[in-house]
């Protein structure tokens, strides 16, 4: 599907590469020498004119991919060299035949300590993706010699030291400034630390026989901006405000008025047909003041409330709405209305106190959100986020949007999806009230819940990334109304 692309677990990975070996004679070698040949065209791409490569091979079959770029870049006439570590001789089959190839061919290979990276460009392919736990000894200092040296890095399928399933960097990583993957994308490549060493991630699918990856389920879906237009349709040329959905926000308790204000604009902007907005009295007349097509309504008490909740289609509760008996009172009754929720902020943290049980309804947490839903802490949550948001949607039997840097989307029983957009221009207050209003929108519009999740997320990313174009720091929540009207509406081909 369109804007959809799958990724996949270690386990998955090497299935596929089981299939592909067998299907293609049984000899492991080929592959091993097309991802070899894949890493130099990406090498000769990028960094044309370097002359002195530095390859840096592990004992498995990633440092035998390493050693094939080494030998190709040998022949060409490229001053090589292989690096390894005193334990880090070949240890595979596959292996120790690249290697014999290069040292056949002339190539010479020098052990770490005793020489280290000096080179245009260094290619990383010390492990792979089974490393799972941190490298320690000489391999975590020589990660660190290859991270200090001033040579863009290649990465060959992951960066050494990055756990490519869960996106964690359980110790030492190399920071690549590229990253090439083979065969497959790995799931953890897109979310959480791993971006912070990815640099820029390609794929090369080692021009596999299309059944090699038949039987193999991903992981995850990758969202990338072509999959706004299967959410978005065109409206109708006969509809009206009412099939566009009836959307509530509540919050904004005094001090707070601002984060009820964005929620509201977002909503609009991103096409809910009607909005109410419930808030403190001393509020209403600012709402009013910057949004006239809201209904504004001063919420003091419950009663005012019920009224409200039963014409809406969609609810959002939590932005500026406070952790006193006010907001308490507001999010009991918007969870009993049994109508579909969307919680963020301070709803979170009242939910976490006491796990309630929630109809219908989509979470959004930070990762201090989530670790406290979790009852555990942020470094767990980060640990592996895809664990952590499904962790969160079996808890609360909920849709989740488990926000940061490579946001990861889940639900029970759903495969997970991961926004490919968003930039760090987003860390700032008031950003994650946007996202609310975007969501509730599409969940009043009649989006399924998890589809109105993963929509919502990845038109507020891509939206920010437009807002982004003139520089990150800086950056407001307000920036993104103009773009999210815009990308609200993928027909146009913005």
């Amino acid at each position: 599907m369109h804007g959809f692309l799958p990724l996949f677990d270690g386990r998955a990975a090497r299935a596929v590469d089981t299939n592909a070996t067998e299907l293609l004679g049984g000899d492991g070698y080929v592959l091993m020498q097309r991802a070899g040949q894949a890493g130099w065209r990406h090498l000769l791409q990028h960094w044309p004119d370097a002359q002195r490569i530095m390859v840096v091979c592990g004992p498995g079959n990633n440092g035998g991919d390493g050693y094939v770029l080494a030998h190709l870049a040998h022949v060409s006439g490229r001053q090589v060299e292989v690096l390894h570590l005193a334990d880090h001789v070949p240890a595979t089959p596959l292996a120790q035949r690249a290697c014999t190839d290069f040292v056949a061919a002339g190539g010479r290979v020098r052990l770490f300590p005793e020489s280290g990276p000096q080179a245009d460009v260094v290619v990383d392919g010390l492990f792979g993706i089974g490393l799972s736990r941190a490298p320690d000894g000489l391999s975590a200092a020589l990660i660190d010699a290859v991270n200090a040296q001033a040579a863009p890095v290649l990465a060959l399928d992951v960066p050494s030291g990055i756990d490519a399933d869960a996106g964690s960097a359980p110790g030492k990583a190399v920071i690549a400034a590229h990253t090439l993957q083979f065969i497959v994308r790995h799931a953890g490549l897109y979310t959480g630390p791993a971006l912070e060493h990815v640099g820029q991630l390609a794929l090369d699918a080692l021009a596999l026989p299309a059944n090699a990856m038949d039987a193999v389920e991903s992981t995850a879906w990758l969202l990338d901006h072509g999959a706004l237009s299967h959410w978005l349709l065109p409206r109708r040329r006969n509809t009206h405000k009412g099939e566009s959905g009836r959307a509530l926000c509540i919050g904004g308790d005094h001090g707070h008025g601002g984060a009820i204000l964005l929620c509201a604009d977002a909503a609009m902007r991103s096409g809910a047909g009607l909005l109410h907005v419930a808030t403190r009295q001393a509020h209403v007349t600012a709402v009013l003041a910057r949004r006239p097509e809201a209904m504004v309504h001063a919420v003091e008490s419950g009663d005012e409330l019920t009224p409200l909740l039963a014409q809406a289609d969609a609810i959002a509760v939590g932005p500026g709405l406070g952790q006193d008996d006010w907001g308490r009172a507001l999010l009991r009754l918007a969870l009993a209305s049994g109508k579909p929720l969307v919680l963020d902020a301070d709803a979170l943290n009242l939910i976490s106190a006491a796990p309630p049980v929630l109809a219908d309804a989509i979470l959004t947490p930070h990762p201090g959100e989530a670790a406290r839903l979790l009852e555990t802490d942020v470094a767990s949550v980060q640990r592996n986020r895809f664990s952590a948001a499904m962790a969160i949607a079996e808890r609360y039997q909920a849709v989740v949007v488990l926000k940061g840097a490579g946001t990861v989307v889940a639900a029970p029983g759903q495969t997970p999806r991961v926004i490919n957009a968003g930039n760090p221009g987003m860390a700032v207050g008031g950003m994650g009230d946007v996202l609310t209003g975007v969501i509730l929108a599409l969940r009043a519009g009649g989006m399924p819940a998890f589809d109105a999740a993963a929509a919502g997320a990845l038109l507020h990313s891509l939206a920010a990334d437009a807002a982004a174009a003139q520089g990150q720091r800086g950056l407001l929540p307000s920036d993104l109304f103009a773009p999210l009207r815009r990308l609200a509406n993928p027909e146009l081909g913005a």
